[in-house]
């Protein structure tokens, strides 16, 4: 059985994955960054698609590899996978939803107190001058995270456990999810609200843990923002667009909101002229102390990255050699074919 990984975000050979499929699969792998960079016969043998997501899984692709039988997404987000057309074609695709909930999870809520401890800010000014700056500082984020309200949108794994470490800190936890089932809640001691304009007005942390979904595309938007407190401040860590950075960025501008904590990025590098990034960039004052920026390596951990490789791979061998299938995203378009 042939296996295709067409854009690995990792250099080196595939031995985590060849270590896991033995003498029953090989895998092909690649750091294409277009179609045309991979033999058209290593397409057409090819039996299942590992994919990073720097190359989008949809139509062109899958003409391309008529054999195909199952997909994975490697990670949890599966928008690079068109799993509606998959879905027409009978494929299966997959994810691998749990190889870094501790990594995203730790990374939200060190954005979060890298903010209300001045961590950057303080790091920054002691580089700058050790002995004159060796004092308290004005920090406009500084603040006691206990006994304030943090926030998820989206209570999947990782929202889950974003929000642990959260209470563990001493913060009252709300969420809102609607497709999370009743008693959920009780069984984590968050609190649930019945829509993301409750949960925008009440907490003083927003933590975005949503797929990017159609209906989540641009949800924190102007609107939403408007609906925070202005001493609120926004973590993501999810897909870039869910939120509108533009609108971000005017919030923080006009103190709208207090601060930002940004791994992800509607555009992915970001555009280096945007408005937030010049700001940052000069010094702007808006922007001392009340925003992080990382360049979407929440989810990265050498821990992280070996699960994500080790659990794909056998997921994919699950159902070449077995016909076990485990953690399918595409369900309802198989059902729908059928």
């Amino acid at each position: 059985m042939i296996v295709v990984m067409p854009d690995a975000r990792y250099s080196g050979g595939a031995d985590i994955e060849q270590a896991v499929f033995g003498d029953r699969a090989e895998l092909r792998l690649y750091q294409a960054t277009a179609l045309d960079d991979i033999p058209a016969a290593t397409w057409e043998a090819a039996e299942a698609l590992m994919i990073w997501g720097r190359l989008r899984c949809d139509k062109a692709m899958l003409d391309r590899a008529p054999n195909v039988r199952m997909i994975i997404r490697m990670g949890v987000g599966f928008d690079a996978l068109d799993i509606e057309e998959a879905g027409r074609r009978d494929i299966p695709a997959c994810n691998v939803p749990d190889y870094g909930t501790t990594d995203v999870a730790d990374h939200a809520i060190a954005l979060m107190l890298g903010l209300t401890r001045g961590i950057v800010q303080v790091h920054n000014r002691i580089v700058a001058d050790p002995v004159g700056n060796w004092k308290t500082v004005d920090i406009p984020m500084m603040r006691r995270v206990r006994g304030t309200t943090f926030g998820i949108i989206g209570c999947g794994r990782i929202g889950t456990a974003a929000g642990l470490r959260a209470k563990a800190l001493g913060m009252n936890v709300v969420f809102y999810d609607p497709y999370v089932p009743d008693g959920k809640d009780q069984s984590v001691g968050f609190e649930r609200r019945e829509s993301l304009e409750e949960v925008l007005r009440e907490a003083d942390v927003i933590s975005v843990h949503t797929p990017l979904t159609a209906e989540t595309n641009g949800m924190i938007n102007g609107q939403a923002i408007s609906c925070m407190k202005d001493s609120a401040i926004l973590i993501t860590t999810a897909r870039g667009k869910v939120y509108d950075l533009d609108a971000v960025t005017e919030a923080l501008k006009n103190n709208r909101i207090a601060g930002a904590g940004l791994d992800v990025f509607p555009d992915e590098p970001p555009n280096p002229e945007h408005p937030l990034f010049t700001a940052l960039k000069t010094g702007e004052d808006w922007t001392v102390g009340r925003v992080i920026v990382t360049s979407h390596v929440a989810w990265y951990s050498p821990d992280g990255a070996h699960d994500a490789r080790e659990k794909g791979a056998k997921t994919v061998l699950s159902y070449l050699a077995d016909g076990v299938l485990r953690n399918c995203v595409n369900q309802q378009f198989l059902a729908a074919k059928d």
